[in-house]
């Protein structure tokens, strides 16, 4: 019997959270995007949807997409 894999696409936002002066980030799965957009329209703001994995959606969120490793890290 096949197994049957889910494709998930993820999101990544931003918001900023009451009394603070800088946005964070945030993922999501692009249904639970969709349902907080429904909810509060306009309260969050797309920053790219259509992530094929969590990791990249993570990195992306962290701002460490595009990084190189340090060379410290390399060694651990």
């Amino acid at each position: 019997m096949r197994k049957v894999e889910e494709v998930v696409a993820w999101v990544v936002y931003t918001i900023t959270p009451h009394g603070k002066h800088l946005p964070v980030n945030g993922i999501c799965e692009q249904g639970e995007w969709d349902a907080m957009q429904a909810a509060q329209p306009g309260h969050y703001t797309l920053v790219r949807s259509g992530i094929g994995n969590e990791g990249e959606a993570e990195r992306l969120a962290r701002g460490t997409a595009g990084d190189r490793l340090s060379p410290r890290a390399r060694r651990l």
